[in-house]
């Protein structure tokens, strides 16, 4: 992640030049929402920036009880940069939460958990530093429409690349452009209609310290992709957050919509969060080793064993909406079969072709960007690190289509797989979590656990669906 400043001095210097009014303080919950609190910038001190600012940790869903609500905000001054959308000049800082009752960093805030992880990696002696790279996908939609009531259950999603607007009366005319159902990777326009929208994307996250790569319409109606430099696992959560909010602003600034759910659209592809990953000590890749099966050293393969024997717990926090699972079933290009492989995409865990030393990673293909990326880069890593610690082999490599195997095929040729639903990945959690407690506290563990299910499981399950009064109403 591109540096505006490195320390409270550059930061007040800089905010000098920028003529900043106000300072917008940032931090994460277990959701992976940001929440912020705006101070006016001549309201804000060198103490404040280096002892935290107070706030009550009791509105937050899931932290702290009434009783115990005290908090502080400290921030970071290093990954501070202007807000490209107010009309203010504002700073953003992100911030870590500290716990005044235990005098340490929370133990549920996400981006603290990340910090950790990677102090656990450098105190592993495996390595000293682990590069992410996530690819988020994304739609966008011209309408969002939806009704959730006790008697009444609608959703209406709208963008002009549906196929299903060939007969709609559109302002200026339907031109029938289209890029049909599965159909839109890599169109040039007039079927790719987002170019200029993505354009915009790109310039944004260019300006707050983002060094994009690309961007392209992705498989689905609605859908798109941009590419973004990889950082350590803590820059690379950063960028997520980074990310979101400019894709979600830009379209929203030019009266759109755009998600990173996974599954809007039913019988089109849906969103992932590809998360390319590698371990590196002294300048080192120890991930690579030439002539091996991809390039891939013994190391990098014991690190895709672990997150694979893990997989269905990790998942609580790579995957943890009740939306993830339809994207992970099959025929939409979503891995949830648990083997490796160099080039195919069918598999859970691709290597990418032709990396030399410095670019040979793994990408793990089934997280998705309902995901907190704090939580769920450090639950990949601690489940690797323990599969190195372990030497746990991952099934593979296997290079046929995997998409084409039938579920018995899958069963007979002992090949594990992702869970097939949100209430199967935290069960999974709550039995297999040990590989966390280095980094994740027990209670943390429990809260988050007892939380998904009161928010996504529980109420999800109790709802009846259109479907099943179109399918069971005359029963």
């Amino acid at each position: 992640m591109g540096k505006f400043v490195n320390n409270t001095e550059e930061f007040f210097v800089y905010c000098k030049e920028n003529e900043v009014k106000f300072v917008d303080f940032r931090f994460t919950d277990m959701k992976g929402t940001w929440h912020h609190v705006t101070y006016m910038m001549s309201a804000v001190s060198a103490s404040q920036l280096d002892n935290g600012m107070p706030f009550d940790g009791s509105s937050i869903d899931a932290w702290q009880p009434i009783h115990k609500s005290d908090m502080l905000l400290k921030p970071d001054v290093g990954t501070a940069f202007l807000d490209p959308f107010t009309a203010d000049s504002t700073i953003i800082v992100f911030c870590d939460v500290y716990d005044i009752y235990k005098g340490e960093m929370y133990e549920k805030c996400p981006r603290s958990i990340a910090k950790k992880a990677l102090t656990h990696l450098t105190e592993s002696g495996v390595g000293d530093v682990a590069y992410f790279g996530p690819e988020n996908e994304f739609f966008v939609f011209e309408d969002v429409k939806i009704i959730d009531k006790g008697n009444e259950s609608y959703y209406r999603v709208d963008t002009e690349d549906g196929e299903w607007n060939d007969d709609a009366t559109i302002e200026g005319g339907n031109m029938g452009h289209r890029a049909r159902t599965k159909g839109g990777y890599f169109p040039v326009a007039p079927i790719d209609t987002g170019v200029d929208l993505r354009a915009e994307m790109m310039q944004v996250l260019e300006q707050v310290g983002l060094e994009v790569i690309l961007g392209h319409h992705e498989v689905a109606q609605g859908q798109h992709e941009l590419g973004i430099v990889f950082g350590d696992l803590l820059e690379a959560a950063d960028n997520v957050q980074k990310l979101k909010y400019v894709i979600k602003m830009v379209a929203h600034l030019n009266g759109k919509s755009a998600t990173f759910m996974p599954k809007p659209i039913y019988g089109d592809n849906g969103s992932g969060m590809h998360v390319h990953q590698s371990i590196w000590r002294d300048g080192k890749n120890l991930f690579y080793k030439q002539g091996e099966y991809g390039n891939l050293s013994e190391m990098a393969r014991h690190y895709v064993g672990g997150v694979f024997k893990h997989a269905r717990a990790v998942a609580a926090f790579t995957n943890p909406s009740t939306n993830s699972y339809k994207r992970l079933i099959p025929g939409f290009e979503a891995p949830s079969i648990l083997t490796y492989s160099s080039q195919n995409r069918s598999a859970s865990c691709r290597i990418p072709y032709g990396a030399g030393e410095k670019a040979t990673r793994i990408e793990m293909r089934f997280p998705d960007s309902t995901s907190c990326p704090y939580l769920a880069f450090a639950a990949m890593l601690l489940a690797g690190l323990d599969g190195i610690k372990n030497k746990f082999e991952p099934i593979g490599p296997m290079d046929d289509d995997l998409y084409e195997l039938e579920l018995d095929e899958i069963r007979e040729r002992g090949i594990p797989q992702m869970p097939h639903t949100l209430r199967g990945a935290l069960e999974a959690l709550v039995r297999d979590n040990e590989f966390l407690q280095p980094v994740f506290s027990k209670d943390m563990i429990d809260t988050y656990q007892h939380y998904k299910f009161e928010t996504q499981v529980w109420p999800n399950e109790a709802r009846p669906t259109p479907f099943e009064l179109k399918t069971m109403y005359s029963c």
